[in-house]
């Protein structure tokens, strides 16, 4: 392959992430250092978690970042459709052709007998993986299981001796024992292909180059060569870039920092410095410079000069950034400009009209009553949760427990913030007026504001989920022996229901 052709393909089942975005600059600005595509494709096959809103979010949040593709959704070229669920009979035509050639068989194995297998090699200390149970069955009786209507899946054959040998770009050669390697699904029961095989199939078909994603995908390298060399296709070039890590070292993830890009552009952001620091994550420019532009960017950017280190993504580091930002690249006419976008803009204010309009006799008003609405961190101490009848330790076990159930919210509207909360507070046994002073207080800096079910559908799951967080390390924190704790507390109340 010639041309340079590189992709991001997320799943459309959550918030747009940030580490979504890092791997989109990365792979964009290696396609356009070398004149080549950058191609955006939409990983759906997931029926029960994939959505139309998740997917408009992710769109919408690389082009608030400016980082727009040469193929994909809304800029069709000619390797499309691009999303998976569009493009079920061409994994049809090649699941086919693995069945044919003997590289994947039907298994009926049910998930009863999937549980006591890995109940039972659990038990001997054996990794857990599928027994190849159904790969000796007779082709008789494969087709008389198959007309009779059994469930099954199609799984791929993996060699039991041997090893997978690749090269990476960044580690070099890579060697995997193949008896390590369980024996994935390629087609579900429902007919629809998982990742591993829609990703082979989609990455070749779209004529990808260089695969260039996580570092948590290396692991699945053997299943998808060995996947292009069933189908006698030539491998993409692998390249698996460093985590992003909060400060402790620990994954990048929810439970330590906000990761959707959707918070950092309701704290205030601007989308030329989020995408500036996420260049610096593991990489430089070549005279060191820290604040470049995109464009900078990508006319310097080159591969070896990742680095293997996990980049630590430090949020005041990116305020640093985004100060800088703000301090020399926009004049006073055009800080105004773009503050007054950020904070009046339409679609905020139809959001929180109907929480103020009743409320209020003039609008004057409206900044002390609904100003919460705007910010980002809320300055609290434990004194602000000081309570009759809640000591410290139960106002942040009521925090702890709102996020979890917040978090198990499929769509956070008013309605079901309300009815999972109250469920929550009958749960835990406190009378629904202490149980949600904490959560005014978490939410609005104050113990009486606005609805508090509204606000919080209003901020949305990560503004409240870094409210929440923020509210708990006020109150002394959680150290990970008592957030375990909590944990076992919380999966043994009585069973909520959304």
């Amino acid at each position: 392959m010639s041309l340079v052709r590189t992709r991001i393909a997320p799943s459309p089942t959550g918030d747009p992430h940030l580490g979504t975005a890092y791997v989109a600059l990365f792979n964009r600005c290696f396609a356009r250092r070398r004149g080549g595509s950058f191609i955006l494709r939409i990983e759906d096959t997931d029926r029960e978690r994939s959505s139309g809103q998740s997917e408009r979010k992710i769109l919408d949040a690389l082009r608030w970042l400016g980082l727009d593709w040469d193929e994909g959704p809304g800029r069709e070229g000619g390797q499309g459709p691009y999303r998976q669920s569009e493009r079920t009979e061409i994994y049809s035509e090649q699941i086919r052709v693995l069945l044919e050639k003997g590289d994947a068989f039907h298994c009926f194995c049910d998930e009863n007998r999937l549980a006591s297998l890995r109940r039972e090699q659990m038990r001997q200390k054996l990794q857990p993986g599928y027994d190849g149970h159904c790969l000796g069955l007779p082709a008789g009786e494969v087709s008389k299981r198959l007309a009779r209507g059994e469930s099954h899946v199609i799984r791929l054959r993996v060699p039991r001796e041997g090893e997978c040998v690749f090269t990476d770009l960044l580690r070099g050669e890579i060697r995997i024992q193949w008896s390590q390697v369980d024996m994935p699904v390629l087609i579900k029961s429902d007919g629809l292909p998982t990742y591993h095989f829609a990703n082979v199939v989609d990455d070749h078909l779209m004529e990808i180059s260089h695969v260039i994603r996580g570092e948590e995908w290396i692991s699945s390298v053997p299943k998808h060569a060995l996947l292009y060399d069933a189908l006698d296709w030539e491998r993409p070039v692998f390249c698996h870039l460093p985590l992003l890590r909060n400060p402790d070292k620990s994954k990048l993830s929810k439970r330590r920092n906000p990761v959707s890009i959707d918070y950092y552009q309701a704290m205030g952001y601007l989308p030329e410095a989020l995408v500036n620091y996420l260049g610096n994550m593991g990489w430089s420019m070549p005279d060191g410079e820290e604040k470049f532009s995109l464009e900078q960017m990508e006319a310097s950017f080159d591969l070896e000069r990742i680095s293997l280190g996990g980049p630590i993504f430090d949020r005041e580091k990116l305020d640093w950034l985004n100060g800088r930002y703000l301090r020399e690249d926009l004049d006073d006419a055009e800080f105004a400009r773009q503050f007054a976008v950020w904070a009046f803009h339409p679609e905020l204010i139809e959001t929180i009209t109907p929480l103020l309009r009743q409320r209020v006799s003039r609008f004057s008003q409206v900044a002390g009553l609904g100003a919460y609405l705007l910010q980002g961190e809320l300055d609290l101490g434990v004194e602000d949760f000081s309570h009759n009848k809640l000591a410290p330790e139960a106002c942040s076990r009521i925090l702890q427990f709102s996020l979890w159930a917040l978090e198990g919210i499929p769509e956070l509207n008013r309605d079901a913030v309300e009815t999972r909360l109250q469920q929550l507070a009958q749960a835990m046994e406190h009378k629904i007026r202490d149980f949600l002073f904490p959560l005014f207080v978490a939410i609005s800096g104050r113990p009486v504001s606005l609805s508090v079910y509204e606000s919080i559908a209003t901020l949305g799951l990560d503004l409240t989920r870094a409210r929440l967080r923020d509210a708990v390390t006020a109150l002394g924190g959680i150290s990970n022996k008592q957030l375990k704790k909590l944990e076992r507390e919380y999966r043994d109340l009585p069973r909520q229901r959304a």
